[in-house]
């Protein structure tokens, strides 16, 4: 595999982050709006993503390239985080959902024989900690079933991403794996609806639902596959704490949230921190193949 540049990765990573903090937005507008039920978004979501991707690579090759494993971790982390956010705060929900993600993908890198400096430990604890700094004004008491919903999909995530570090195409990859989430949701549509009713869809859920599947999930997770195959399993979870600050950055710019000391310190423990354990060369150890 030919050599990728630093400010490629960079750039890839941050591409794939800014998908991440939109496609938040869009699920938190479409769930609070009473526009369309979790599940239903859900569903579009993945459904719509996954006919963008098969136009793309084609019906036979995302066919070849699915794990029913990665699309069941997708789907774990899809469900839940949309039925969690029905009874968590925005805050609260944010750093069960990114802590569960640390816990996951860090320890599956150390599982496979990754190594961190210092110098890495500092930097997640000065990012985790501007997360907290900005969140925890914030936060409600979460409801047991919620915290425990966005937990579950901060695991779905983290497995996710960690099948598909150093794997090949990364287009082809997320249209397999979209797909095989798609046939499960179509599978399980009908019976779940019956026993858990959703409101009539609104042609506003409609659209940020498609807009959350085809563009900021869909074409978004391609290019944080792309980024993977370069990244390790820790540098990759510390990456994506980046994602709450972008996405309050995001409602500052387009729906008007003020700007505030707290956010700007919070940005900078979070950026500092983030680079620090980004930029610390890795411990040399035997990476053992985990595999998807």
């Amino acid at each position: 595999m030919a050599a990728v540049s630093p400010p490629r990765i960079f750039m890839l990573t941050a591409l794939a982050m800014i998908a991440f903090a939109a496609n938040s937005i869009l699920a938190r507008l479409a769930l609070t709006s009473a526009d369309i039920g979790p599940w239903s978004f859900t569903a579009i979501r993945f459904i719509s993503g996954a006919i963008c991707l098969a136009l793309i690579v084609g019906p036979r090759g995302s066919l070849n390239r699915g794990s029913w494993k990665a699309a069941f971790a997708l789907l774990l982390y899809g469900v839940f985080f949309s039925y969690a956010y029905i009874s968590l705060a925005a805050g609260t929900g944010a750093l069960i959902l990114f802590a569960a993600v640390q816990i996951t993908m860090i320890g599956g890198g150390l599982w496979a024989g990754e190594r961190m400096r210092l110098l890495q430990w500092f930097g997640l604890t000065l990012a985790m900690s501007g997360l907290a700094y900005l969140m925890l004004p914030k936060l409600a008491p979460p409801s047991p079933i919620g915290a425990t919903m966005m937990a579950i999909a901060g695991l779905g995530w983290g497995l996710y991403s960690l099948m598909g570090r150093g794997k090949g195409d990364p287009t082809a990859l997320t249209a397999g794996n979209f797909l095989c989430a798609a046939i499960l949701c179509a599978l399980i549509t009908v019976p779940l609806l019956l026993l858990l009713p959703e409101t009539a869809l609104a042609p506003k859920g409609i659209g940020l639902a498609l807009a959350s599947g085809i563009l900021t999930s869909g074409l978004g997770y391609v290019i944080w596959y792309m980024a993977l195959k370069h990244l390790t399993a820790t540098r990759a979870s510390i990456a994506q704490l980046t994602v709450p600050i972008i996405a309050a950055t995001g409602g500052m710019l387009f729906i008007a949230e003020p700007f505030t000391l707290r956010f700007f310190i919070a940005m900078c423990l979070t950026v500092v921190g983030v680079g620090l354990a980004t930029l610390a060369p890795n411990e040399k150890a035997r990476i053992k193949d985990t595999g998807s």
